[in-house]
């Protein structure tokens, strides 16, 4: 029995059809891998402001009003109860949808002025509050998702149900890439400081390429160890025994991509070429010993240390400035369902000076007018305490209805605070920016119209914002 040739004797008319539709382009194999590399025709739509971006996702979503929504009025609703006019049936997670009061816990942090604008912020933020004329923070973003894994979903990939791809992985396949010798596409998981501070599970889901190609995933660049695994010859085998072993397996597959036309086959070649490349560019990506005294204290001592903020913050730097299109930092531990007033402070530190030292080094660079920089989480928390609360202590739950999120350079309007929460910061009164509107936003500044940037797929024409309506924040743009 040949497998090959049963396969076409069984199968059916319509995938006879579109394996022969594969065929065809089989001659011209080698300039569809050039497209692929320099990315799809007709692409970008229009002059784009951002050529790159780095997204800092904050993993269990910060309390916006205990750093940038400031509401002074709270402190004389202290240890009363939500109003029901404010909450309004809203929909409650099945942590606090049992307690028997929702008691308003307003914020133990100081805030102030900042800026030619005055924006608010907390004083949990000094290094933010220095550079807060560079940034446009929006503080009407709002989601459907209440709970961890569908919020991070959605906002990365535009559902709330896994196997779709995520943004970067989108902007990958439409743009392409500006390197030969890493991955379009890389993503960081940062460590956290406080050993208290509650974590959120995350997985390769979230950088998956969903539908699209296997090359346009993000790779994972890791902080221990090898920082990409798997990418070392074996002990005992020379750099040409690798390169021959390589050209032996690429002729192999083009052979098996001739009999049966997959082109997941030619992607295989394509990323084992990578891999090769890599294993010198990835040594010298990661060695810091020539970065200069001065860098290391504009992100903090920190950078010194592999896998945190900072050292991933100049990782990320160091990655868009050798062409990597775009970088996905992570970093979890911003889940404060309690111990608030320890754990916040922590996290802030953390994340605060080396974000800070990001945005500086890429302005001093002159990467920043085309490097797009977000900072923020999947949802908002509540005003009301989840469990006990007191003058000095408090935690708060998930909230999906208002949350803040902040970006600077690629294009964006610097000092701008977009969007007004009601008094509790737990409805938006003024200029709702919903995820898709978000999303839309970002692919505007890559020169990217959402509405005209499908893939199909089961015979639909799946994009990234969706099927619902989604607007760019043009109000946002320089």
């Amino acid at each position: 029995m040949n497998p090959v040739e049963d396969s076409i004797l069984t199968e059916t008319r319509r995938q006879f059809f579109a394996r022969g539709a594969r065929g065809l382009g089989v001659a011209a194999l080698s300039s569809l891998m050039a497209e692929a590399r320099t990315g799809l025709s007709g692409l970008p739509h229009f002059p784009p402001t951002a050529k790159r971006a780095i997204y800092i996702h904050l993993v269990g979503a910060p309390p916006q009003h205990d750093l940038y929504d400031y509401k002074p009025g709270l402190k004389d609703w202290y240890d009363k109860d939500l109003p029901e006019s404010v909450r309004n049936g809203q929909r409650l997670t099945t942590m606090t949808s049992g307690q028997s009061r929702f008691p308003i816990a307003p914020t133990v942090f100081k805030f102030a002025q900042h800026g030619q604008a005055g924006t608010w912020l907390s004083e949990l933020l000094p290094y933010t509050s220095k550079m807060v004329d560079d940034i446009a923070l929006i503080r009407s973003m709002h989601t459907e998702a209440i709970n961890h894994e569908p919020a991070i979903t959605f906002i990365q990939t535009g559902q709330q149900i896994a196997g779709r791809p995520c943004a970067g992985s989108w902007i990958s396949y439409g743009l392409g890439s500006m390197n030969e010798d890493l991955p379009a596409f890389v993503v960081i998981n940062a460590t956290h400081s406080h050993p208290r501070a509650n974590v959120q599970a995350i997985s390769a889901r979230l950088w998956s390429a969903g539908f699209l190609s296997a090359e346009y995933s993000g790779v994972a660049l890791r902080a221990g160890g090898d920082p990409v695994l798997f990418l070392k010859n074996p002990e005992g085998v020379p750099p040409e025994a690798r390169r021959r072993m390589l050209d032996s397996l690429g002729e192999l597959n083009r052979i098996e991509h001739r009999r049966i036309g997959d082109p997941e086959t030619m992607t295989r070649i394509a990323q084992y070429e990578m891999a090769f490349r890599m294993q010198t560019s990835v040594p010298e990506l990661t060695d810091l010993s020539k970065e200069t005294e001065a860098t290391h204290k504009l992100y903090g001592e920190d950078a010194r240390k592999p896998g945190t903020m900072a050292h991933s913050c100049l990782m990320a730097r160091r990655l868009t400035e050798r062409g990597v299109r775009f970088v996905q930092i992570y970093q979890r531990g911003w889940d404060v369902h309690g111990n608030l007033p320890e754990i916040l402070p922590s996290q802030c530190r953390d994340a605060d000076q080396a974000v800070y030292g990001l945005v500086q080094d890429l302005r001093s660079r002159g990467m920043l007018k085309d490097t797009l920089v977000i900072f923020g989480g999947e949802f908002g928390r509540t005003v009301y305490s989840q469990g006990k609360l007191t003058s000095t202590d408090y935690g708060r739950d998930h909230h999906p209805r208002c949350f803040s999120l902040w970006a600077a350079g690629g294009g964006l309007k610097g000092g701008t605070v977009h969007g007004e929460t009601d008094d509790f910061s737990y409805n938006i009164v003024k200029d709702p920016v919903h995820v898709r509107d978000f999303q839309a936003t970002l692919l505007h500044l890559f020169g990217i119209d959402h509405q005209r940037f499908t893939y199909k797929h089961q015979g639909l024409d799946a994009r990234l914002t969706g099927v619902e309506p989604a607007h760019v924040v043009k109000a946002l743009l320089a």
